[in-house]
């Protein structure tokens, strides 16, 4: 006999929406998305990314592309 009910898993909720938020913040800001990067402060794109959850300067690449052209 099986449960029937699936519950939800709080932990996977909120890293599914950290990963969504990510990935609307690389669009948005114009840096290459990858997932493996999420929680990596290696990676720039994610040091950027929480730079702007904190609400410090970060590097719109978007701008800094149009300029260089």
């Amino acid at each position: 006999m099986s449960k029937g009910v699936n519950k939800s898993n709080a932990v996977v909720n909120q890293i599914f929406d950290d990963l969504e938020s990510y990935r609307n913040f690389c669009r948005l800001y114009g840096y290459k998305f990858d997932e493996s990067d999420l929680y990596s402060n290696r990676s720039f794109a994610y040091r950027q990314y929480t730079k702007f959850l904190q609400g410090k300067s970060f590097k719109d690449m978007w701008e800094i592309d149009a300029k260089s052209a």
